[in-house]
Protein backbone atom coordinates (compact mmCIF):
# COMPACT_ATOMS: atom_id res chain seq x y z
CA UNK A 1 0.00 0.00 0.00
CA UNK A 2 1.70 3.22 -1.27
CA UNK A 3 0.92 5.42 1.88
CA UNK A 4 0.18 5.32 5.39
CA UNK A 5 -2.02 4.67 7.93
CA UNK A 6 -2.84 5.61 11.29
CA UNK A 7 -4.66 2.71 13.13
CA UNK A 8 -5.93 4.67 16.06
CA UNK A 9 -6.92 1.93 18.63
CA UNK A 10 -5.10 -1.41 18.72
CA UNK A 11 -4.42 -3.89 22.34
CA UNK A 12 -0.94 -4.31 21.54
CA UNK A 13 -0.20 -4.98 25.06
CA UNK A 14 -2.58 -8.14 25.08
CA UNK A 15 -0.94 -11.84 26.13
CA UNK A 16 -1.61 -12.82 22.49
CA UNK A 17 1.13 -10.76 21.00
CA UNK A 18 3.54 -11.96 23.49
CA UNK A 19 5.58 -13.96 21.33
CA UNK A 20 5.62 -12.29 18.74
CA UNK A 21 4.84 -8.42 19.47
CA UNK A 22 7.81 -6.89 17.50
CA UNK A 23 7.94 -8.96 14.51
CA UNK A 24 3.82 -8.29 14.42
CA UNK A 25 4.38 -4.25 14.55
CA UNK A 26 7.17 -4.75 12.21
CA UNK A 27 4.17 -6.22 9.85
CA UNK A 28 2.11 -3.48 10.32
CA UNK A 29 4.61 -1.04 9.52
CA UNK A 30 5.37 -3.11 5.76
CA UNK A 31 1.55 -2.74 5.58
CA UNK A 32 1.56 0.36 5.39
CA UNK A 33 0.20 1.16 8.93
CA UNK A 34 2.96 3.92 10.14
CA UNK A 35 1.18 4.89 13.19
CA UNK A 36 -0.42 2.96 16.05
CA UNK A 37 -2.32 4.40 19.25
CA UNK A 38 -1.83 1.32 21.96
CA UNK A 39 -5.21 1.41 24.27
CA UNK A 40 -4.50 1.58 27.74
CA UNK A 41 -7.90 0.36 29.66
CA UNK A 42 -6.83 -0.64 32.83
CA UNK A 43 -3.90 0.17 35.52
CA UNK A 44 -2.03 -2.74 34.28
CA UNK A 45 -2.15 -2.07 30.48
CA UNK A 46 -2.06 1.62 30.87
CA UNK A 47 1.65 1.02 32.21
CA UNK A 48 2.26 -1.27 29.11
CA UNK A 49 0.87 0.59 26.31
CA UNK A 50 3.16 3.33 27.49
CA UNK A 51 6.12 0.99 27.36
CA UNK A 52 5.72 0.17 24.00
CA UNK A 53 4.84 3.57 22.76
CA UNK A 54 7.83 4.78 24.31
CA UNK A 55 10.10 1.89 23.08
CA UNK A 56 8.67 3.36 19.11
CA UNK A 57 9.02 6.83 19.58
CA UNK A 58 7.10 9.13 16.67
CA UNK A 59 5.35 5.27 15.43
CA UNK A 60 3.40 4.62 18.41
CA UNK A 61 1.30 6.25 20.50
CA UNK A 62 -1.12 5.15 23.97
CA UNK A 63 -4.31 6.03 26.09
CA UNK A 64 -4.11 5.99 29.47
CA UNK A 65 -7.68 4.95 30.89
CA UNK A 66 -9.85 2.17 32.44
CA UNK A 67 -12.82 0.12 30.32
CA UNK A 68 -16.47 -0.12 31.77
CA UNK A 69 -15.04 -3.87 31.80
CA UNK A 70 -12.79 -3.02 34.77
CA UNK A 71 -15.28 -0.34 36.27
CA UNK A 72 -15.32 -2.39 39.70
CA UNK A 73 -11.22 -1.72 39.75
CA UNK A 74 -11.36 1.87 39.25
CA UNK A 75 -9.89 3.53 42.31
CA UNK A 76 -8.70 6.69 42.98
CA UNK A 77 -5.10 5.49 42.55
CA UNK A 78 -6.20 4.56 38.84
CA UNK A 79 -7.42 7.92 38.88
CA UNK A 80 -4.26 9.71 39.67
CA UNK A 81 -2.15 7.22 37.40
CA UNK A 82 -4.34 7.83 34.32
CA UNK A 83 -3.70 12.34 35.60
CA UNK A 84 0.38 11.35 35.44
CA UNK A 85 0.31 9.49 32.59
CA UNK A 86 -1.71 11.54 30.44
CA UNK A 87 1.48 14.13 31.06
CA UNK A 88 3.31 11.95 28.76
CA UNK A 89 3.46 13.20 25.41
CA UNK A 90 3.69 9.72 23.91
CA UNK A 91 -0.33 9.43 26.10
CA UNK A 92 -2.44 10.77 23.39
CA UNK A 93 -6.08 10.29 24.82
CA UNK A 94 -8.23 9.26 27.62
CA UNK A 95 -9.61 6.25 27.70
CA UNK A 96 -10.65 3.22 26.62
CA UNK A 97 -13.65 4.76 28.71
CA UNK A 98 -17.58 4.80 28.87
CA UNK A 99 -20.24 2.67 29.24
CA UNK A 100 -20.80 -1.56 28.33
CA UNK A 101 -24.41 -2.92 28.83
CA UNK A 102 -24.24 -5.55 26.83
CA UNK A 103 -21.96 -7.73 29.24
CA UNK A 104 -22.21 -5.93 32.13
CA UNK A 105 -19.01 -7.17 33.72
CA UNK A 106 -19.06 -4.39 35.94
CA UNK A 107 -21.95 -2.64 37.99
CA UNK A 108 -23.84 0.10 36.03
CA UNK A 109 -23.19 2.42 38.77
CA UNK A 110 -19.62 1.64 39.05
CA UNK A 111 -19.07 2.41 35.45
CA UNK A 112 -21.30 5.61 35.15
CA UNK A 113 -18.81 6.70 38.09
CA UNK A 114 -15.72 5.42 36.53
CA UNK A 115 -16.76 7.10 32.86
CA UNK A 116 -17.51 10.18 34.37
CA UNK A 117 -14.46 10.73 36.52
CA UNK A 118 -12.52 9.82 33.57
CA UNK A 119 -14.68 12.70 31.31
CA UNK A 120 -13.61 14.99 34.03
CA UNK A 121 -9.63 14.18 33.75
CA UNK A 122 -10.57 15.07 29.98
CA UNK A 123 -11.62 18.37 30.90
CA UNK A 124 -9.05 18.55 33.29
CA UNK A 125 -6.12 17.94 30.67
CA UNK A 126 -7.42 19.30 27.36
CA UNK A 127 -6.71 15.78 25.87
CA UNK A 128 -9.13 13.63 23.66
CA UNK A 129 -11.61 11.23 24.78
CA UNK A 130 -11.49 7.39 23.27
CA UNK A 131 -14.91 6.04 23.87
CA UNK A 132 -16.58 2.98 23.96
CA UNK A 133 -20.28 2.90 23.81
CA UNK A 134 -22.30 -0.52 23.74
CA UNK A 135 -25.97 -1.04 24.76
CA UNK A 136 -25.91 1.98 26.70
CA UNK A 137 -27.03 5.08 24.15
CA UNK A 138 -28.84 7.23 26.61
CA UNK A 139 -26.80 6.87 29.60
CA UNK A 140 -23.69 7.26 27.67
CA UNK A 141 -25.17 11.10 26.07
CA UNK A 142 -26.31 11.73 29.29
CA UNK A 143 -22.86 11.29 30.77
CA UNK A 144 -20.92 13.24 28.27
CA UNK A 145 -23.00 16.03 26.28
CA UNK A 146 -22.79 17.80 29.34
CA UNK A 147 -19.12 18.02 29.25
CA UNK A 148 -18.81 18.40 25.36
CA UNK A 149 -18.14 22.36 25.25
CA UNK A 150 -14.84 21.69 27.82
CA UNK A 151 -13.71 18.86 25.93
CA UNK A 152 -11.08 19.32 23.53
CA UNK A 153 -12.35 16.22 21.01
CA UNK A 154 -14.01 12.66 21.39
CA UNK A 155 -13.96 9.40 18.96
CA UNK A 156 -16.67 6.96 19.60
CA UNK A 157 -14.23 4.08 19.17
CA UNK A 158 -15.20 0.72 17.51
CA UNK A 159 -18.64 2.03 16.62
CA UNK A 160 -21.32 -0.63 15.29
CA UNK A 161 -25.18 1.54 16.19
CA UNK A 162 -27.71 2.16 13.75
CA UNK A 163 -27.90 5.53 12.25
CA UNK A 164 -29.95 7.46 14.41
CA UNK A 165 -27.25 7.10 17.44
CA UNK A 166 -24.59 7.51 14.37
CA UNK A 167 -26.61 11.04 13.47
CA UNK A 168 -26.71 11.63 17.16
CA UNK A 169 -22.92 11.45 17.42
CA UNK A 170 -22.05 13.11 14.64
CA UNK A 171 -24.28 16.24 15.94
CA UNK A 172 -22.64 15.83 19.10
CA UNK A 173 -19.48 16.69 17.41
CA UNK A 174 -17.72 13.05 18.10
CA UNK A 175 -15.18 11.51 15.26
CA UNK A 176 -16.20 7.55 14.66
CA UNK A 177 -14.02 5.25 14.93
CA UNK A 178 -14.70 1.83 11.96
CA UNK A 179 -13.33 -1.16 12.54
CA UNK A 180 -13.17 -4.49 10.76
CA UNK A 181 -17.04 -4.90 12.04
CA UNK A 182 -17.45 -3.05 8.73
CA UNK A 183 -16.44 -6.43 6.93
CA UNK A 184 -18.40 -8.61 8.60
CA UNK A 185 -21.47 -9.66 6.31
CA UNK A 186 -23.57 -10.66 8.45
CA UNK A 187 -23.02 -8.49 11.69
CA UNK A 188 -21.74 -5.34 10.08
CA UNK A 189 -24.37 -4.49 6.75
CA UNK A 190 -25.89 -1.99 8.38
CA UNK A 191 -22.89 -0.47 9.18
CA UNK A 192 -21.57 -0.78 5.62
CA UNK A 193 -25.00 0.87 4.68
CA UNK A 194 -24.24 3.97 6.47
CA UNK A 195 -20.39 4.61 6.81
CA UNK A 196 -20.79 6.97 3.80
CA UNK A 197 -22.76 9.35 6.07
CA UNK A 198 -19.45 9.59 8.26
CA UNK A 199 -18.40 12.96 7.01
CA UNK A 200 -14.67 13.38 5.49
CA UNK A 201 -13.31 15.05 8.20
CA UNK A 202 -14.59 12.90 11.45
CA UNK A 203 -13.62 9.35 10.00
CA UNK A 204 -11.21 7.25 11.76
CA UNK A 205 -9.96 3.80 11.26
CA UNK A 206 -9.07 1.38 13.81
CA UNK A 207 -8.49 -2.74 13.93
CA UNK A 208 -9.08 -3.31 17.51
CA UNK A 209 -6.31 -5.91 17.06
CA UNK A 210 -6.30 -8.67 18.55
CA UNK A 211 -10.43 -8.28 18.05
CA UNK A 212 -12.15 -8.05 14.41
CA UNK A 213 -10.56 -9.44 12.70
CA UNK A 214 -11.98 -8.70 9.10
CA UNK A 215 -13.95 -11.40 7.89
CA UNK A 216 -13.34 -10.39 4.04
CA UNK A 217 -9.60 -11.10 4.32
CA UNK A 218 -8.63 -13.58 1.33
CA UNK A 219 -7.17 -15.88 1.72
CA UNK A 220 -8.63 -16.19 5.07
CA UNK A 221 -5.81 -16.13 7.87
CA UNK A 222 -4.48 -19.27 9.22
CA UNK A 223 -5.73 -17.70 12.84
CA UNK A 224 -8.38 -15.26 14.16
CA UNK A 225 -6.17 -12.97 15.78
CA UNK A 226 -6.49 -9.85 14.41
CA UNK A 227 -3.47 -7.75 13.86
CA UNK A 228 -3.07 -3.88 12.96
CA UNK A 229 -1.78 -5.27 9.18
CA UNK A 230 -5.21 -5.62 8.55
CA UNK A 231 -6.33 -2.35 8.77
CA UNK A 232 -5.64 -1.50 4.86
CA UNK A 233 -8.52 -4.35 4.06
CA UNK A 234 -10.93 -2.33 7.18
CA UNK A 235 -10.01 1.03 4.92
CA UNK A 236 -10.48 -0.82 1.64
CA UNK A 237 -14.20 -2.14 2.61
CA UNK A 238 -14.79 1.17 3.48
CA UNK A 239 -13.70 3.19 0.50
CA UNK A 240 -15.91 0.36 -1.54
CA UNK A 241 -18.88 1.41 0.68
CA UNK A 242 -18.58 5.19 0.42
CA UNK A 243 -18.07 4.90 -3.40
CA UNK A 244 -14.40 6.85 -2.73
CA UNK A 245 -10.89 5.67 -3.31
CA UNK A 246 -8.87 3.59 -1.13
CA UNK A 247 -6.50 6.51 -1.75
CA UNK A 248 -8.43 9.09 -0.51
CA UNK A 249 -10.07 7.25 2.67
CA UNK A 250 -6.28 7.00 3.27
CA UNK A 251 -5.54 10.21 3.12
CA UNK A 252 -8.57 11.45 4.95
CA UNK A 253 -8.15 9.13 7.81
CA UNK A 254 -4.59 9.86 8.46
CA UNK A 255 -5.07 13.51 8.30
CA UNK A 256 -8.01 13.05 11.19
CA UNK A 257 -5.56 10.74 13.12
CA UNK A 258 -3.31 12.88 13.02
CA UNK A 259 -5.12 16.32 14.37
CA UNK A 260 -7.50 14.23 16.94
CA UNK A 261 -4.63 13.13 18.71
CA UNK A 262 -2.20 16.12 18.27
CA UNK A 263 0.39 14.02 16.77
CA UNK A 264 3.65 15.87 15.50
CA UNK A 265 4.50 15.42 11.68
CA UNK A 266 7.37 13.56 10.66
Amino acid sequence: MPFSLVDIGANLAHDSFNEDRDEMIQRAFDAGVKKIIVTGSCDVSNVAALQLASESPGSLYSTAGVHPHHATDYTDESDAMIRRLIQRPQVVAVGECGLDYFRNLSPRAAQLDAFSRQVEIAKDSGKPLFLHQRDAHDDFVEVLEPFLPDISRAVAHCFTGEGESLREYLAMGLYIGITGWVCDERRGKHLYDIVSTIPDDRLLVETDAPYLLPRSIQPKPKTRRNEPMHLPEVVRVIAEARGQSVEHVAEITTANAMRFFNLPSD
